[in-house]
């Protein structure tokens, strides 16, 4: 049977190659946008997706686009995926990504009712749901404390997201640790040293500036991520899934990575410390067991090094381009 796909936050890094995966593979693909003008865009980049505009703030929005398009299967990666952003606004970060799953667990949960037949739905959940967790690697079973509220919402929503899987709805959650690409939106640090470091090697600037760079993280490629979503909605039986490579490595690692990659060497008077860009609370070492995930065929396919390289050569080829 073809496999009817609703994405939600279809204009982000991972909605982006989500779209394009399960169109390649014949799904027929719903999009959640924001705002009309993201779904005119990824119209005009995907001609054959079907978008659609809400936001998971809306309780009848969510309501009737889950009765109009009836997915077999629902991804969820809408909200803000920043975590300093989360400080800025906790309230709207705890409504977006906390209570906004609950919208669409109700939704597809009932039209399963009405319908009588299942529909699957996958939670993009994330390692901040640890917090400074005591044990490294952390696994499916790895107690929650987090300390950021971008953390705290995303754990309201893995619990519930276990609350409906116990009901009986088909509810998997992807617990993605970071995963970066060419398509990270500036703001994001490993998207921001890659342009940084990239027009630093052409003259184009001279520093960098950046908070904590001590602070270690599992880092991974986004198509490997999206494709480990695909891999956890198809199996037999929800659950939990810790998304990782099961390596960290340091922000200081990432940026002298990110030099060698552009070739300069002299990196390090190039790089300025800014305290005040430090976060208010930040986890020290998040870096994920990926054993349960592995088991059912998944690996990354691209390493720390090459994922740095991607980057700042995307960056490069950018300002070639511009030039």
């Amino acid at each position: 049977m073809r496999e009817r796909s609703l994405v939600t936050g279809a204009n982000g890094q991972d909605g982006v190659y989500l779209v394009e995966k399960l169109l390649a593979v014949g799904d027929e693909v719903h999009a959640m946008c924001h705002s009309a003008g993201g779904a005119r865009l990824l119209i005009e980049n995907f001609p054959a997706v079907i978008a659609h505009v809400a936001t998971l703030e809306d309780a009848k929005g969510i309501r009737d686009l889950i009765d109009e398009t009836e997915p077999t299967r629902v991804f969820n990666l809408a909200g803000n995926t920043s975590v300093a952003r989360s400080w800025e606004e906790p309230a709207e970060t705890a409504d977006v990504l906390g209570v906004g799953p609950i919208r669409l667990l109700e939704a597809s949960w009932k039209l399963s009712q009405r319908l009588g037949q299942g529909v699957r739905m996958l939670q993009a959940s994330s390692a901040e749901i640890f917090g400074d967790a005591s044990e490294v690697p952390q696994n499916e079973n790895t107690p929650r404390r987090p300390v950021t509220p971008y953390g705290a919402a995303k754990g309201f929503a893995h619990e519930m997201a276990g609350v409906y899987r116990a009901r009986g709805m088909f509810v998997s959650s992807a617990v993605l640790y970071n995963h970066e690409s060419p398509r990270r939106p500036e703001t994001f640090v490993a998207r921001k040293i890659a342009k940084a470091v990239a027009r630093i090697s052409l003259g184009l600037q001279d520093t960098i500036t950046l908070g904590n760079i001590d602070v270690h993280r599992d880092w991974g490629y986004a198509p490997d991520y999206v494709e480990a979503m695909i891999r956890i909605i198809s199996e037999p039986k929800s659950g939990d899934f810790i998304v990782a490579t099961g390596v960290s490595h340091s922000v200081r690692e990432f940026v002298a990575e990110a030099f060698l990659a552009a070739g300069v060497t002299d990196w390090q008077d190039r790089v300025i410390i800014d305290p005040g860009l430090y976060r208010p609370a930040d986890p020290q070492q998040l870096v994920g067991d990926p054993s349960k995930l592995r088991s059912i065929g998944w690996q990354p396919s691209v390493s720390f090094p090459e994922l740095v390289g991607i980057m700042v050569a995307a960056e490069l080829e950018h300002l070639s381009a511009v030039a």
